[in-house]
């Protein structure tokens, strides 16, 4: 395999921006090495853990883009709603071993929603309907995972399901694929299971390495259309 010149220059722009612990986490001994193996391809640059935290953000963008320049990253392909023909900022996927982002929802219906119980619901602002299973009750809210929508049921008894109607969402929780957001920032982005591929909006309240909790969500997006 060929050996990935090294452009100097811009390796040293990189260490200025690493945070220069030399912890050797990422698998090298010093931050100058870790550098070096960048620009080579012989590293992520995930593998520095410390710059997924919130304080490394702009540090994290800025090597990004001259990773992108000396074409050690590829441009990122745009992520564009099926539904709107929207850009979206990222995609949110499940957590590890689960089938679909969580969903923080707020129903209308006064009927007792307990953990465990399949619901059948009606997103506000959505034509969909969906079928999800509750992971926990709070005070009126509930976090479920989506089992559904489907339009054929099976008349097995097990699969058995309350209606509650019309529900509110509140939230959603997954791991995002794409750049990452700072907490406080309202983003753009696709729930991994939506059926109609329809672009969200919300703000980012809690990221955790690439987990992230996403409030506050609208349908609505304010900004034009891809042109074709």
């Amino acid at each position: 395999m060929t050996e990935v010149p090294v452009d100097v220059g811009q390796q040293n722009k990189i260490l200025m921006l690493l945070p220069g612990y030399n912890c050797g986490i990422c698998g090298y001994a010093r931050c100058d090495e870790f550098a070096g193996a960048l620009t080579r391809k012989k590293v992520d640059l995930e593998k520095c853990r410390f710059l997924s935290q919130e304080m490394f953000q702009d540090d994290l963008a800025k090597i990004q883009e001259i990773l992108k320049e000396i074409k050690v990253i590829p441009e990122e392909e745009k992520i564009v709603g099926v539904l709107d023909g929207y850009e979206a900022d990222l995609i949110l996927k499940p957590l590890p071993e689960e089938e679909s982002c969580r969903e923080t929802l707020y129903p209308f219906t006064r009927e007792e929603i307990k953990a465990g119980e399949i619901i059948r619901y009606r997103p506000l602002g959505c034509p969909i309907t969906h079928f999800a299973r509750v992971l926990e009750e709070n005070h009126g809210l509930i976090t479920v995972h989506l089992v559904g929508p489907c339009h054929r049921l099976d008349s097995e008894a097990e699969f058995k399901f309350k209606d509650v109607g019309v529900c509110m969402v509140g939230g959603f929780e997954g791991i995002i694929e794409g750049k990452l957001p700072r907490v406080g920032e309202t983003v753009r982005f696709l729930p991994y299971h939506c059926m109609m591929q329809k672009v969200h909006s919300g703000v980012v309240v809690q990221l955790e390495g690439r987990r992230a909790l996403i409030e506050g969500i609208d349908l609505k997006v304010w900004a034009p259309p891809l042109k074709g």
